[in-house]
């Protein structure tokens, strides 16, 4: 399957070992010198070990690899190292948001332990993680859910100065959402050109609500493949119900739209997907399903 994994430049590695401690999950070790990922199956592909390394020789990238199996780590690697590993990991999960990679930590801990599992259900839990929680790495890359008021409620409530926000993920922007993060499965997820929200004042609440955002420019942003690969883990993986494309009517829009359905095509499930259309003005010009011979 393809999916995000780390990867290590050897001609900048150094074989310091930095990255080490900072890998509980065991996926790294010195070899003849360097830094080496030893399993795939060890990786879980939050690239905790970045910012350890001085040499900035490690990255995460998109590619073909044996999927991440978080009971094995817990059996073979963490478990045994003791219960300071045990809590390092189980931070590390929740600090990254990996919800379903948590919840299956904490049952294998339940089995094999379960007195310490008690000590730490309450503390290591499924919930949305804050800035503050973060133990290295980039703020505005961690993933994190929203809790925000039902649009019932919303409408019930004592109107507001400003409407009200529908966003309930981040990040948004394509480079930088990890489709393994546990709030896309089985989500409706919309693609959205940089533009639309600004165009149309009610974008959040005709097409951001109730769905999982991604934003792309196709005429300015570089590495539009990696955002095709993006959409094609999120079909095959996270399993979303549909994809809307929301773009301007602007000629290099068009792109947005043929990255999507290129996608849709390229995975191995099917998924309704439906074409946006706005005016410079916000006016909506096209809302079709399209219909894509598979």
């Amino acid at each position: 399957m393809r999916r995000q994994i780390i990867t290590i430049d050897e001609e900048l590695c150094t074989g310091c070992g930095a990255c080490v401690p900072d890998c509980p999950e065991g996926a790294l070790q010195i070899i003849d010198g360097k830094a080496r990922l030893v399993g795939d199956l060890f990786c879980d592909g939050l690239g905790a070990c970045i910012g350890a390394c001085p040499e900035n020789a490690i990255e995460v990238e998109i590619r073909e690899a044996d999927p991440y199996d978080e009971r094995l780590v817990m059996v073979e690697n963490i478990l045994p190292k003791g219960e300071n590993t045990i809590k390092a990991h189980l931070a590390h999960l929740q600090d990254h948001g990996a919800d379903a990679y948590l919840e299956e930590a904490l049952e294998v801990l339940a089995q094999s332990s379960p007195e310490l599992h008690r000590e730490l259900r309450e503390h290591f839990k499924p919930e949305k993680p804050t800035v503050s929680q973060m133990s290295g790495g980039c703020p505005g890359s961690l993933a994190r859910l929203f809790d925000i008021e039902p649009a019932e409620a919303q409408e019930q409530s004592t109107p507001r100065k400003a409407e009200t926000t529908e966003l309930r993920t981040w990040p948004v922007q394509m480079h930088l959402i990890n489709p393994a993060a546990p709030h896309y499965r089985k989500s409706d997820f919309l693609l959205a050109a940089d533009c639309t929200a600004f165009a149309m004042g009610s974008f959040h609440r005709e097409f951001i609500r109730n769905r999982t955002v991604g934003i792309a420019c196709p005429k300015l942003d570089a590495g539009l493949d990696s955002y095709r690969e993006k959409l094609v883990q999120l079909i095959d993986t996270a399993e979303i119900n549909t994809l809307t494309v929301a773009v301007m009517e602007v000629p290099c829009c068009s792109g947005l739209v043929k990255l999507a359905v290129d996608a849709v095509k390229a995975a191995q499930r099917n998924v309704p997907i439906k074409y946006v259309k706005l005016g410079t003005q916000g006016e909506i010009q096209q809302d079709i399903w399209l219909q894509l011979q598979q």
